[in-house]
């Protein structure tokens, strides 16, 4: 195997025997033997794009292919297998659609066809389906960029597909850049293709957040329960709101609690859900700490998205576990996908729930998020005249991902020690770093102002974008803003070159810059966009402030 898609890849180099985020050599084979699939079908679909419309059959598959190679999503085999085989059905569907206009030298990807199961096993184990085929480092970084930037996306337009909301040219530019990653394209090409993954992030996550807002109102300014109740209950985990509105239904009047967790905590800003007398807040913090918030919630755990982690040797709750969506995992319950205008059948875990003990209490008292950029906005205002008085002196970017590296302990240093002047804008599970500090308010206004999920961060962007027209600015960068982002996974990555389409420059990347980047390609986005590492708490806070 060899990935190194996440932050945490062994030596900051690539994982080459297991994955440090748990994920055997198996796995990793069958997810990058899904991706290579992937780009056969992308080929074909280019070539039909000439002839008509995007085949939006096959560009709601790719979402889904690409989104269950992302870090921590699909941990099944079987389940991931029978994804290959999906796609090699969908290539097969959109050759046929060619008829006599099939491309001429295709790739491989394009043509390889397996006889059975254990051939598809066998080419999974080939050297040609890795990243690290292609022998140029720059060549493969740059491919790698792209097709992260990619997952991401695919991600978030999976989201926004599930709640009805859907845009050909999001498909259409999958198909693009998948497709570019099999032939031989100039630097300069593939650098603009990247550029262009940005662009088309801020779309797909512009309209997510439409998707989300028009289902469920826009999210509000809400303190969150962190304790518990004596009922027992179940734990929806990851990112995915419909999911979240059929279990608050399916729950309703059974006795059984519902608590979110990680990603999930947003949920609790949409006015649609604040009905439910029994969604009682949020459990535990982020990600990285299930193994034991798991053990000690008692009741059943429901995975939408990532981020799911291998269970320990001791855990007890793989029986309380349930998977949905493109999440999988070796024991688990799956939940199947919902049918053409129904709903997905919550009815274990219900079942289950009330056999359960109340979860166990690890926390008291509540925390504050629904800054998202309609909220804000509404406060324009109020942060305009604080910002013109001097009150605020400067907002500090911190979105993205949480981590278990220690030095991610910078992030909650940095957060104590800005001066209380500034106000720190969030979303993701990165604010688990921070979130819970007492750090006060400046005139009213929290100085952690959490916007929600990590495709939330589009909302950070709303307003940035909406403080330079109020000042009259004619660049982003000259706002009082700096950007100290944190990132783990690919819709980090995603996020990162949205921001980069947007203008921004100078951001900050930690715990570590990504492995995938070659010296000449991270040289690009050093001498383009001023893309620098963390440094210490102490220089990275007085560089900030004087604006650098």
């Amino acid at each position: 195997m060899f990935c190194f898609q996440c932050q945490e890849t062994a030596k900051n180099q690539g994982c080459t025997i297991k994955g440090v985020c748990g994920k055997p050599e198996t796995t990793a084979d069958l997810q990058d033997l899904l991706i290579f699939v992937c780009k056969g079908i992308a080929v074909y679909a280019e070539a039909l794009k000439q002839q008509g419309p995007v085949d939006k059959d096959a560009g709601r598959f790719l979402c889904q292919a690409l989104f269950t190679t992302i870090t921590n999503v699909a941990w099944a085999d079987d389940a991931i297998i029978a994804r290959i085989e999906e796609a090699l059905e969908v290539r097969g569907r959109l050759k046929s659609r060619l008829g006599d206009n099939v491309p001429d030298n295709l790739p491989e990807c394009a043509t390889w066809t397996p006889r059975d199961r254990s051939d598809l096993q066998s080419k999974a184990q080939s050297e040609t389906v890795r990243i690290t085929a292609a022998q140029n480092q720059d060549v493969r970084s740059l491919r790698e960029l792209l097709i992260i930037g990619c997952k991401g996306i695919a991600a978030y337009a999976d989201h926004a597909a599930v709640l009805g909301h859907e845009k050909e040219e999001i498909y259409g530019f999958l198909m693009e850049a998948l497709a570019s990653t099999t032939s031989d394209l100039s630097t300069d090409d593939m650098v603009a293709m990247v550029l262009k993954a940005g662009e088309f992030a801020v779309t797909t996550m512009a309209l997510l957040d439409e998707a989300n807002t028009k289902a469920y109102g826009n999210p509000e300014i809400t303190e969150v329960n962190i304790g518990v109740r004596g009922n027992p209950g179940i734990l929806i985990s990851g990112h995915d709101l419909k999911d979240m509105e059929e279990l608050l239904k399916q729950t309703e009047g059974t006795g059984v609690d519902v608590y979110t967790h990680g990603e999930m905590l947003p949920a609790n800003y949409y006015p649609a859900f604040k009905k439910y007398e029994h969604f009682v807040g949020n459990y535990g913090g982020s990600w990285w700490q299930q193994a034991s918030e798991f053990e000690s919630f008692n009741g059943p755990i429901l995975m939408t998205t990532n981020c799911l982690v291998p269970l320990k040797a001791d855990s007890t709750y793989l029986g309380r576990l349930y998977t949905t969506g493109v999440v999988s995992y070796p024991g688990a319950a799956h939940i199947p996908e919902r049918v053409a205008g129904g709903a997905k059948d919550f009815s274990a875990l219900v079942a289950q729930a009330k056999n359960c003990s109340a979860p166990v209490e690890i926390e008291t008292g509540s925390i504050v998020g629904g800054f998202a950029h309609n909220q804000v906005l509404a406060l324009a205002d109020k942060v305009v005249e604080a910002v013109k008085s001097g009150a605020i002196k400067r907002f500090v970017v911190m979105a993205g991902c949480d981590g278990r590296q220690k030095s991610r302990s910078y992030y909650t240093e940095v957060a104590e020690n800005l001066p209380k002047d500034t106000i720190i804008l969030t979303a993701g599970c990165a604010k688990y770093r921070y979130n819970k500090l007492n750090l006060g308010d400046i005139g009213g206004i929290p100085r952690v102002l959490d916007a929600g999920q990590c495709n939330d961060s589009y909302s950070l962007a709303v307003i940035a974008l909406k403080l330079k027209e109020v000042f009259g600015l004619d660049d982003i960068n000259e706002l009082p803003v700096s950007y100290d982002i944190a990132w783990y996974e690919q819709k980090a990555v995603a996020v990162l070159l949205a921001l980069l389409a947007l203008g921004v420059k100078g951001i900050r990347l930690g715990p570590t810059l990504p492995a995938f980047l070659s010296p000449n390609v991270a040289k690009v986005l050093v001498e383009n966009f001023g893309i620098k590492p963390i440094g210490t708490v102490e220089d990275d806070i007085n560089a900030m402030l004087a604006g650098q």
